[in-house]
């Protein structure tokens, strides 16, 4: 098959033909129709993400969306033929998704939703899965609750927006004033971080008291306004990126509590695998009933084009999730 191998680091990714795979015990094997294009996968490409655990050579990529051609033995949930879509590989040992084949633990998909084409399907696992565990395992988003998402416009911060709609949240996102339209369209009060600071938007917003949750997707100086905008005592700050050294003060005097979200475990240790295809099922139902539905960028990319759309990501100037075009 044909897939795209990373041999060294820093290095571009290579089109060539490899082993097709087999489905092994409690795998499906895939044809990958689209493959999502994360940040992630351009800092394992450049030898900046120690913590994904790369081996070399490999094949990157984390979501895809496919066809089912084949079952391991175990496996009684998918049958050739339906269509899936999960995040998959690409980090540790595991194969990633730039490739026409993927062999998958089956525990890792769900059947993908009717209403969204494969490149729509494929730009959601991995966006889905760390705004779902942050906002509904960590945080327990619910109704009446006023929620504040830093980066409402981004790749997780868009999906995490329409997750906190979904479930009855208020829901708050600051994003550049080019990106307000987008955070309005997806039913989110905007938030113009570069002219309204931390206790201007707080005082506007929630009469000085606070957000109830507040989910940072940026890191940095703006994990630290989150823990200056959450609410006194029942507060709850959630970060996908809190990797930096902070001063927790500004969360203690509030009495409020934190929790950190690290996507990739289970598919670097093997354990909770079965909650990510959990995720994904969830992710479905709110698909089908119209309630989420990922921004793509209009391009289109190849197997062939990949070094085109790592540098879109890289640059900052994708307008939505890039998707490469596999099967």
């Amino acid at each position: 098959m044909r897939a795209l191998v990373l041999r060294e680091f820093d290095t571009p990714l290579v089109l060539d033909e490899i082993d097709k795979p087999t489905a092994g015990p409690g795998q499906v094997l895939v044809q990958v129709k689209a493959s999502g294009v994360n940040p992630l996968d351009t800092k394992i490409r450049a030898g900046k993400a120690a913590h994904a655990r790369r081996t070399l050579p490999a094949v990157l990529g984390l979501d895809l969306a496919g066809v089912v051609e084949a079952v391991g033995p175990g496996v009684h949930d998918f049958a050739p033929g339906d269509e899936v879509f999960g995040m998959t590989g690409g980090v540790g040992d595991v194969q990633g998704t730039l490739a026409e084949y993927a062999a998958v633990d089956a525990r890792l998909l769900a059947r993908k939703p009717a209403v969204l084409t494969m490149r729509e399907a494929a730009a959601l696992p991995l966006v889905v899965i760390t705004a779902w565990e942050g906002l509904v395992d960590r945080a327990q988003v619910h109704a009446g609750q006023k929620v504040l998402i830093h980066g409402g416009a981004g790749g997780i911060g868009h999906v995490a927006v329409q997750i906190a709609r979904a479930r009855g949240a208020e829901v708050f996102a600051t994003a550049s004033p080019s990106r307000r339209e987008v955070v309005e369209r997806l039913g989110a009060v905007p938030i113009d971080y570069t002219t309204t600071g931390v206790e201007e938007y707080v005082a506007q917003h929630t009469g000085g008291d606070g957000f109830d949750v507040v989910f940072d997707t940026v890191g940095g100086s703006v994990l630290d306004d989150s823990f200056t905008a959450v609410r006194t005592y029942t507060g709850h700050v959630v970060s996908a990126l809190g990797w930096g050294t902070h001063s927790i003060a500004p969360l203690s005097f509030r009495g409020a509590t934190y929790s950190g979200v690290f996507t990739l475990l289970p598919l670097l240790t093997g354990r909770g695998r079965e909650h990510h295809g959990e995720i994904m099922r969830e992710a479905a139902a709110l698909a089908e009933a119209g309630k989420l539905r990922p921004l793509l960028d209009p391009r289109h990319f190849t197997l062939a084009d990949i070094t085109d759309a790592h540098a879109a990501v890289e640059s900052g100037t994708a307008q939505g999730k890039i998707v490469i075009d596999i099967g």
